[in-house]
């Protein structure tokens, strides 16, 4: 009982597939490209998700820049003022001086205060 096409010491009811069966073989091979499939496809979602945080990091970043160059130059102001303080306090109103210092402190807490409460 010889087979077309099949080699001299092939078994009978093996199709030359390495012992395997042909429905047997063609299920495994469907298995196979099925569980390809769903890797390539969570392999695609995940590239697409690591983009989107790249995008993202140079958002942030570029965010980040723009906040630490207004920093400076709040620094800057907050310096400049706190010299000309420092000029108007070794004058003769430095009792002056003192209570509008008072004061701006109590405006800023107050101000601090309404911003936290909302």
């Amino acid at each position: 009982m010889r087979r077309a096409g099949l080699g001299e010491g092939a078994p009978s009811g093996n199709y030359g597939n390495h012992g395997y069966s042909h429905s047997g073989y063609s299920a495994c091979e469907e298995e196979n490209e099925r569980l390809t499939e769903s890797l390539r496809s969570k392999v695609t979602a995940i590239k697409s998700l690591s983009i989107e945080i790249g995008h993202e990091v140079k958002s942030q970043n570029k965010l980040l820049a723009e906040m630490d160059s207004q920093f400076d130059s709040t620094t800057g102001f907050l310096g400049k003022t706190m010299g000309k303080l420092k000029i108007l306090s070794r004058g003769s109103q430095t009792k002056l001086l003192c209570y509008m210092m008072l004061f701006s402190f109590f405006v800023f807490f107050v101000i601090y205060g309404i911003i936290k409460l909302r």
